[in-house]
């Protein structure tokens, strides 16, 4: 096994320990749950025939502030941090600690609708899952429907945005409505667009994830910005967990990354499901998770666009080269640049 590949692997077995013990906090919580919130994971709509495709992403949990405390107070007596550091783990393992809702009922609907009309599961979708998920779900908005509401919401960017409105959920979700022909950008995060330092080894992997303040790739961004009008795919071998801290950074001012849709590790929670084990292990384990991971993807984004063009922006840390190369000979004229 190479050194790189060891220093994965230790790294991946302290998060999956960690995953491991928040789990069993959340199970022997007791105490009374704050509002439930819904993550719309931010997604794309690609066109077939007179609709709008949209496949969704949601999650539906609650916040534990006592288990994120107590979380972070084992954290503090075992570790010489900063009261930044400290900070910055307490905002990063939210979505770690939090208590995933099962068979929850979802309503949204899009802002500025002059229709008020209103997507619910289970009639346009299914209901929440063990982890408090639904995924893969389809939504269709017709043509006509979709440029009432980018002329109503002045959208110039084709995003359009939506939030809940199921009884005690809240949330908010934007949809990036993609034309068939143009340019999209197929972007990793972890030493790509984001100081990780894979090769430094655990100590820094886990500091650069959980503790430090995040740091931007040098000029990676203004790089990015001189791809105009392009569709952004940011798709990582990290788990969903850490999207909101992650999206947070990027597309903030100091970072300034272009806002794109983000296609993550699913590592379950729930310890009741036969899934979250298999994930558990594959996390740590299989080295081919990531790189199938990936290799999915990017083949389905390419499917649904197949006059688009697309550049594929990676490094060498998780098998980008090897994945990309892969996704070149299955789609060769899809490929400007690696």
């Amino acid at each position: 096994m190479s050194t790189i590949s060891s220093r994965r692997i230790h790294f991946k077995s302290g998060m999956v320990a960690a995953l491991l013990l928040a789990c069993s906090l959340v199970a022997t919580n007791t105490c009374a749950a704050d509002e439930e919130l819904v993550t719309f994971y931010p997604a794309y709509g690609y066109r077939e025939g007179d609709d709008w495709v949209i496949t969704i992403r949601i999650w539906v949990h609650e916040p534990r502030a006592m288990i994120q405390g107590l979380t972070t107070k084992m954290t503090a007596a075992m570790t010489d941090l900063t009261p930044g550091e400290l900070t910055n783990f307490r905002a990063r393992i939210q979505c770690f600690v939090m208590d995933s809702e099962s068979g929850e009922a979802i309503a949204f609907k899009f802002d500025h609708d002059p229709e008020g009309k209103i997507y619910r599961s289970p009639e346009d979708f299914p209901e929440t899952d063990l982890n408090g998920l639904v995924e893969g779900a389809i939504v269709r908005l017709p043509v006509a429907k979709a440029s009432v509401l980018l002329s109503r919401q002045d959208s110039r960017d084709g995003w359009l945005s939506y939030h809940a409105t199921s009884k005690q959920h809240s949330g908010m979700g934007k949809v990036k409505l993609i034309d068939p022909t143009g340019l999209s950008v197929i972007s990793d995060i972890d030493d790509t667009v984001k100081v990780t330092n894979i090769p430094a080894g655990t100590n820094a992997v886990v500091r650069n994830t959980f503790f430090r303040d995040f740091v931007a790739a040098p000029s990676m961004a203004v790089t990015y910005q001189t791809w105009k009008g392009a569709a952004f795919h940011y798709v990582s071998g990290s788990p969903w967990q850490l999207y909101a801290p992650l999206s947070e950074f990027l597309f903030s001012d100091k970072a300034g990354f272009p806002e794109g849709t983000f296609h993550m590790r699913q590592v379950s929670k729930n310890l009741l499901s036969g899934d979250t084990w298999e994930s558990l292990k594959d996390l740590v384990f299989d080295e081919n998770a990531t790189t199938e991971q990936k290799l999915s993807q990017i083949s389905e984004i390419m499917q649904r666009f197949p006059e688009r063009t697309f550049i594929l922006v990676g490094d060498s840390g998780e098998r980008d080269p090897e994945v990309y190369r892969e996704i070149r000979r299955r789609f060769p004229n899809q490929v400007q640049e690696i």
